[in-house]
């Protein structure tokens, strides 16, 4: 089965979710940094890292994105779930 090592960052709006993107991409911010700062996910304070999961462990909108091709350590676009809006970084895929 597919793994991957990956990071998120969960916000309440695809507003902020882009202005977060923004940041990363063109001012060089730090996923991480600003994980700790806006993610109203726990996994925030460890810098937004889920550590290693299988495909089908995180919700379905999550495993469309990591399991795609994202290219690795790049920021997806904002992805929906119920629980607001994520940027995903993948860190690494495995199998």
């Amino acid at each position: 089965m597919p793994r991957a090592v990956a990071s998120h960052i969960l916000v309440k709006t695809e507003a902020e979710a882009l202005d977060l993107k923004k940041k990363i991409e063109t001012e060089g911010a730090s996923f991480a940094d600003l994980a700790k700062q806006h993610s109203s996910c726990p996994s925030g304070r460890s810098g937004g890292s889920l550590g290693e999961f299988a495909k089908g462990a995180m919700v379905p909108e999550f495993d469309v994105v990591v399991f795609s091709d994202l290219p690795i350590n790049e920021v997806s676009a904002p992805v929906k779930t119920q629980f607001g809006y994520h940027l995903l970084k993948v860190e690494k895929r495995l199998g």
